[in-house]
């Protein structure tokens, strides 16, 4: 108890140091206007994942036909009362032309839910070896085309198979973008507010939920529940522009394209006067063209500082499937390490709370759970911002441990007081499931990748740590719902199936201890393993 006291009171002080002036000044120093709107245009694409992933949550029952819910809101009221009384006469036979609701039951809603999650691993998987061929820019547009393909068919959707056609087309922009932006800004942010940055994508992913929990609440009435829809075409139309406004990212073009090309980016994104020389110097001229070689380099001197003809530079030059990956030793252990992170974020059972809360804590809280439902995400929110700093400070896998003992600790709490029917101190528990998360397991798997591996194999690792972890998505909420049915009448009571994900907690943690290495102030994958270069 007294290390344990220790250790909290060292993470306080070193929490209010970061606070100090000079870590301030630092940050401001490393930090340019021009970074922050990259970073702004770039996670619109994980902001969208989240939008989509909830977007069904709040109006389920008034899209299937189940109720016809009232406006909640005069706001709400006025809005149907305009579109109802509408003088446009097209706008009024368009809007006449789709119904109001589509008849679903359980199995059939669950199917149309299920195809983004099915689009998502098509997107993961298909995303990584675009990004590392063509360019993270050209992968990151395709995404915005998916997303405004994929929003006009749900806005326009009257039947089942048109809905889960959209949802599928959302899904691939979704899991692409997963993929791709964790590694654009994990390669544009300054080594070290890496993991700051590199925890915009779950701040986005968050913000996208609150704000279709918060849209749901208002429009799940009528047909306007399809206004919530249709604001995903205007997001992703946004996001479409705003890519047309940032540059590639300066690694990817030192390794494939032009040294001189990326260093002026790079030049650019940290501000004039800022000096750039440590985080080039590994770069080279391998990927110079010839016209650019004579005023990089004096033909009379030897090779540069920083150059190298290591194997592992040579690579740099091309990309590497997956196969590829799989199979070479060097690459196996980054592998394993951040594809079970990945699994180990959606494995210590978060979906069960973001997904099933209102079910969950129906009878706890006298709350409306659509209402419920948006408190939760805007905590998820809240924490997550919060601890963006976290692993910057504390480093990635100290996060990951504090997250992973966190949540089990939380679920066999959770467990215990809804088997014995304590409803506050359930209440309260998944309040604290839900900060745990964000300390860790939120953040840091969506940047170890590009940490743990080269330019060479970031795409195909990142990847196959997205698709691991639609897979174990997918796996969660199937089964969770069953599980703690058939558990429940089995064992009788409820919270059951909370001690299972306490178990998975115990044993992702101890996956982490022995398999995840720091990658905090690391200046490259090499460095991370301790490898030194061979050369050929």
């Amino acid at each position: 108890m007294f290390h344990s006291n220790n250790y909290l009171l060292s993470i306080l002080v070193s929490i209010s140091e970061m606070a100090s002036s000079s870590g301030l000044r630092q940050c401001i120093r490393d930090v340019s206007p021009y970074l922050i709107l990259l970073v702004v245009i770039s996670t619109l694409g994980p902001l969208q994942f989240g939008f989509h992933l909830a977007e069904l949550n709040a109006p389920q029952d008034v899209i299937s036909c189940r109720v016809r819910q009232q406006p909640v809101s005069r706001f709400s009221a006025a809005l149907s009362l305009m579109s109802s009384s509408s003088p446009n006469n097209d706008q009024a036979t368009a809007s006449s032309a789709l119904p109001d609701c589509v008849p679903m039951d359980d199995a059939q809603f669950a199917v149309v839910s299920s195809m983004f999650t099915l689009g998502g691993l098509a997107g993961a998987l298909g995303s990584g070896p675009i990004a590392s061929a063509k360019g993270r820019l050209v992968a990151m547009r395709l995404t915005s085309l998916f997303y405004i393909v994929g929003s006009i068919i749900e806005t326009l959707g009257s039947s089942i198979a048109t809905l889960a056609v959209g949802r599928i087309f959302s899904g691939v922009g979704a899991g692409a973008a997963t993929v791709i932006v964790p590694i654009y800004i994990s390669e544009v942010a300054p080594p070290r507010e890496r993991g700051t940055f590199g925890a915009m994508t779950q701040v986005s992913i968050n913000v996208g939920i609150l704000v279709t929990q918060t849209m749901g609440y208002f429009l799940s009435y009528g047909s306007a529940w399809r206004w919530i829809l249709g604001a995903g075409i205007l997001i992703a139309a946004v996001q479409g522009f705003g890519l047309l406004l940032i540059p590639e990212s300066p690694v990817w073009l030192a390794a494939n394209e032009s040294v001189a090309q990326a260093r002026r980016i790079l030049q650019r994104i940290r501000g004039r006067h800022y000096d750039i020389g440590e985080e080039t110097s590994t770069w080279g001229d391998s990927a110079v063209i010839p016209e650019e070689e004579g005023l990089l380099n004096d033909p009379s001197s030897g090779p540069r500082k920083g150059s190298t003809s290591s194997k592992a530079s040579l690579k740099n030059n091309g990309t590497l499937g997956f196969v590829e990956v799989v199979k070479d030793p060097l690459y196996r252990p980054a592998l394993i390490a951040a594809v079970g992170v990945m699994c180990a974020q959606q494995l210590c059972g978060i979906n069960s709370i973001i997904m099933y809360s209102v079910s969950l804590l129906r009878d706890l809280l006298p709350i409306n759970s659509a209402l419920l439902t948006i408190i939760i995400s805007a905590i998820n929110l809240i924490t997550t911002v919060a601890c963006s700093p976290l692993p910057d400070k504390f480093g990635r896998k100290t996060c990951l441990l504090l997250s992973i003992f966190g949540q089990g600790a939380s679920a066999l709490v959770l467990a215990l007081s809804i088997l014995f029917e304590t409803k506050i101190l359930s209440a309260i528990t998944v309040l604290f499931f839900v900060a745990f998360f964000a300390v860790g397991l939120g953040p840091v798997p969506f940047i170890l990748a590009s940490e743990l591996v080269g330019q060479e194999a970031v795409g195909a690792t990142q990847s196959c740590c997205l698709g691991a972890n639609y897979i174990a998505t997918f796996l969660v909420a199937q089964f969770f719902p069953i599980i703690n049915v058939a558990l429940n009448e089995r064992l009788g009571g409820a919270g059951w199936v909370y001690f299972i994900f306490t178990a998975l907690a115990v044993l992702c943690g101890l996956f982490v201890l022995s398999r995840v290495p720091e990658t905090k102030g690391k200046r490259d994958a090499d460095e991370v393993w301790g490898r030194t270069q061979r050369l050929d």
